[in-house]
């Protein structure tokens, strides 16, 4: 996945007048260093708190809320009971997530195969679908073939 540029980050943080605090500054910082994963508050805290322990599991929270509410970053649920977060694509239509039942990775899926059935939905009954999000269970090729 492409990573949004630090600064810009920055910038519509500010636009929204809030300030890049340092710590803000190093939450932004792991998230784009890890962009291609999808981590939970307390996975970005671990991170940070690794070379900055002084920054609290409260901050990271504020900081991934604040960011989710500006559609920098968009709120995923897998079904483990626990919140994670990506950096928001521009399209309006997200890429897709598989996810294995055994190990719990996560793989992105970026063809979008759901727009005729959207299409259908649409004229069928008569609702305007603004987003959709797809997440499919099952077993990742390391663990159908261990060892």
């Amino acid at each position: 996945m492409h990573a949004p540029n630090f600064n810009t980050l920055c910038e519509r943080l500010q636009q929204k007048a809030y300030k890049i605090t340092p710590q803000r500054q190093v939450i932004i910082k792991a998230l784009l260093d890890n962009c291609d994963q999808h981590l939970s508050a307390d996975e970005v805290h671990a991170i940070v708190k690794e070379q900055h322990p002084e920054i609290g599991l409260a901050t990271v929270y504020r900081t991934l809320e604040i960011c989710a509410s500006l559609k920098i970053l968009h709120q995923i649920e897998f079904g483990d009971g626990c919140t994670r977060y990506e950096f928001a694509k521009g399209d309006a239509h997200r890429h897709h997530h598989l996810i294995c039942i055994t190990c719990g990775k996560v793989t992105e899926f970026d063809d979008d195969l759901l727009e005729t059935l959207e299409a259908w939905v649409s004229k069928k009954a008569g609702f305007k679908i603004a987003d959709h999000q797809l997440k499919l269970y099952g077993y990742c090729e390391d663990c159908q073939h261990p060892g």
